[in-house]
């Protein structure tokens, strides 16, 4: 008698991934920042670097303390940025602060650039970070803090953590 024959197995499908998420790292916080100015409006801007400084970053070498961003000629320039010197760099190696360009929309330029104008604001780096394979900076639209509204909010945070404390307390 013959036998019945038999169909092929079906393979298995893969579960295709629903979103791909780029490789995400904080290079630089400025925290300091925060602490000082009240933070008004954000903005991701690109990064343009040589490439001993792209090194530099990626091995979190870069300080953005006391940089700041400013508007010449229709661009953005991140001013008082400081990246090592890439170690083995030589001859090609890059100056440690030097004004570095800003990758943004001329739109997004023009707003800052007008805001920033007024009395008072100031554009101030967030952090700098590497997203997929490209520098990053987090911008920020600012107004400085006077010191008693500093003493404010370091007051507002110590009720916040006491009050967040008794809570789990009581839990």
């Amino acid at each position: 008698m013959p036998s019945k024959p038999t169909k092929p197995a079906k393979k298995k499908q893969q579960a295709k991934p629903t979103e791909h998420t780029p490789y995400f790292r904080t290079v630089s916080d400025n925290r300091r920042a925060r602490f000082d100015y009240d933070i008004m409006e954000r903005v991701e801007a690109g990064l343009v670097l040589a490439g001993t400084e792209i090194k530099s970053v990626r091995a979190g070498k870069a300080n953005i303390r006391d940089a700041f961003a400013q508007v010449r000629d229709g661009e953005m320039w991140l001013q008082n940025m400081h990246i090592a010197p890439w170690t083995t760099g030589g001859l090609w190696n890059h100056a440690p602060v030097h004004p570095r360009r800003l990758l943004l929309h001329r739109d997004e330029i023009l707003k800052l650039g007008r805001l920033a104008g007024q009395k008072g604001l100031t554009i101030v780096p967030l952090r700098v970070y590497i997203k997929g394979h490209h520098a990053k900076v987090e911008m920020a639209l600012a107004k400085g803090r006077r010191q008693y509204d500093k003493r404010k909010a370091i007051q507002q945070r110590d009720t916040d953590r006491e009050i967040a404390r008794a809570m789990r307390q009581r839990e």
